[in-house]
């Protein structure tokens, strides 16, 4: 009997709140799932579980019996990384990210990191929704300071700056704003976040003070690389993350403005390393997160 199999079952079924979502996350079927709990019940001889169509719930034995055996399938992977503590991380490496960072910083950096480590098997999930590190089966999130929470333990690994820009073609048909406080007679290229609809708001240090600017959202996206299309078109104003508009404006696509004003600043877009416990740093979480912060913080390296 495969006992570490049926408590990592059991354990996904819980935290999934139904032998579906579990049987979907495993990658099995539900019929299986169902029948790896009732051999689990019948080698501890008690119901762990009471099912019916309609609903599952824990009975007072499977509450007590998850609390012991949660944190079993992290246990043993910590002592399997613990005795192969010279070899190299191996093993699969779930990622989730934001689809801009995935697109843009991540899927470049790929390579490398598996050339470092050919063992690690990577998938990479690029959303803006909210993701389940448990649920989902996630290792290691790469987040902003919007999106982190108290269910996560999050490292900053970098500092990156946002770039205010917009096209030659719109800044000869408007003129250039040079302050913060014009922005608001500008066509703005506003980002809505997509898990609870706020606009993002655009942030400045005035002469050290935080200012948040008065916008006129002419368009809004929850898709940041639709609106850096829309100001590479002439459409207005847009704040994007420097990955995002150092290129274009290399390119001279877009222009960079309040670069001249010492005094205005704009706040920087903070980046985490986010797990779901500290049990959850294995060896291949630490070698991604360790060169990340280590590509996108060259001089410090």
């Amino acid at each position: 009997m495969d006992l570490l199999g049926l408590i990592g079952t059991f354990i996904r079924v819980v935290e999934s709140g139904s032998i579906a979502a579990a049987a979907k996350a495993k990658g099995m079927s539900p019929a299986a799932v169902s029948q790896s709990l009732a051999r689990l019940e019948t080698h501890l001889g008690v119901r762990l579980i009471s099912r019916t169509t309609r609903s599952m719930t824990l009975t007072e034995s499977g509450k007590r019996y998850f609390e012991k055996v949660r944190h079993i399938p992290q246990e043993v992977d910590l002592a399997s990384q613990a005795a192969a503590i010279d070899s190299k991380p191996q093993g699969p490496l779930c990622i989730a990210t934001t689809a801009a960072f995935g697109r843009h910083v991540l899927a470049p950096l790929i390579p490398a990191f598996k050339h470092h480590y050919p063992d690690i098997a990577i998938e990479l999930i690029s959303t803006d929704r909210n993701v389940d590190h448990r649920l989902e089966g996630v290792d290691v999130s790469i987040r902003i300071e919007a999106q982190l929470n108290d269910q996560l333990i999050a490292r900053q690994i970098a500092s990156l700056p946002f770039i205010f820009c917009a096209s030659p073609a719109y800044l000869a048909r408007a003129g250039t704003p040079q302050t913060p406080t014009e922005l608001s007679q500008h066509a703005c290229l506003v980002f809505r976040y997509p898990t609870d609809g706020r606009f993002l708001p655009w942030s400045f240090l005035v002469d050290g003070q935080p200012v948040n600017a008065r916008l006129n959202p002419e368009f809004i996206s929850d898709d940041i690389d639709v609106i850096a299309k829309v100001a590479e078109n002439g459409g207005g104003i847009a704040r994007l993350a420097s990955f995002i508009a150092q290129p274009l404006i290399a390119s001279g696509h877009l222009v960079r403005l309040f670069d001249s004003a010492h005094a205005i600043q704009s706040l920087p877009m903070n980046i985490y390393a986010c797990v779901n416990e500290r049990s959850a740093l294995n060896a291949r979480v630490r070698a991604f997160i360790d060169f990340l912060a280590e590509a996108m913080n060259p001089a410090s390296a």
